[in-house]
């Protein structure tokens, strides 16, 4: 009993993930399935039978988004007053630098797997195990790629007693740190394409989000449908579908 040991987990899973492996890993924002090799990378979308529209994201920080993200300067004072004035979890699309060491040590297929375009989304701010893990992988050039620890369609998991079966049978370690942060919003990360200043997923946080934009940049994002008529927050879906 006691802390979490945040260093050693975070040391566990990168070495699981360079060896090809797939880990089960918390962030504040949910449980997230996550891997590096392509391999492990398509075990992982095979178990969660997800759909061939649907995208990896990559772990980051603060650090690595600036050097891979292309982005003129109102809309990284937008991304600047979200993830570090207000200390909020984001995922951004956004143009990115194909030529990035990072970017650049993904496989090219597992790459067309993680972009919409010439869009990269990148979640920031993921707790203080998702920047451990994503600060390790940088140093070595590599990129953490995966999406939410869940069968497709079935909601962001906030406790590994609530992932499926099969998504822990996929992986290779499961890292438990309990019930996440932002678990009273039953929804994964707001994801907001910079690119063409478009949500494409209402999620955590979402009403302070658009509370910054409105306030302070004078944008005012789409309503809220609410999880009732939109759970998964995805409004790129429900676009498509109406």
């Amino acid at each position: 009993m006691g802390r979490y040991d945040i260093k050693g987990d975070a040391q566990r899973i990168y070495e699981t993930v360079a060896g090809g492996g797939a880990v089960i890993m918390p962030g504040d924002v949910g449980y997230a399935a996550t891997a590096i090799s392509s391999d492990a990378l398509l075990r992982l979308f095979q178990a969660k039978r997800r759909a061939p529209h649907k995208r990896h994201a990559m772990g980051g920080n603060y650090e690595l988004h600036r050097e891979v993200h292309r982005l003129g300067k109102r809309e990284q004072d937008m991304i600047d007053a979200v993830v570090v004035d207000a200390g909020l979890p984001l995922a951004i699309a956004a143009h990115y630098d194909p030529s990035h060491p990072v970017v650049a040590s993904i496989e090219p297929e597992t790459l067309a797997a993680s972009t919409v375009g010439s869009t990269l989304a990148m979640l920031i701010n993921g707790g203080a195990l998702h920047d451990e893990v994503v600060r390790i992988a940088h140093r070595d050039g590599v990129a953490l790629l995966g999406s939410s620890a869940n069968l497709t369609g079935t909601g962001t998991r906030f406790r590994v007693e609530d992932i499926q079966q099969e998504i822990i049978d996929a992986v290779d370690l499961v890292v438990d740190h309990g019930l996440r942060k932002y678990h009273h919003y039953g929804r994964s990360s707001t994801i907001i394409d910079f690119s063409t200043m478009e949500v494409v997923r209402v999620g955590t946080c979402y009403e302070l989000i658009s509370d910054i934009f409105e306030r302070q940049f004078g944008i005012t994002l789409p309503a809220d449908p609410g999880r009732d008529v939109l759970p998964s927050g995805h409004l790129r879906e429900q676009a498509s579908a109406g």
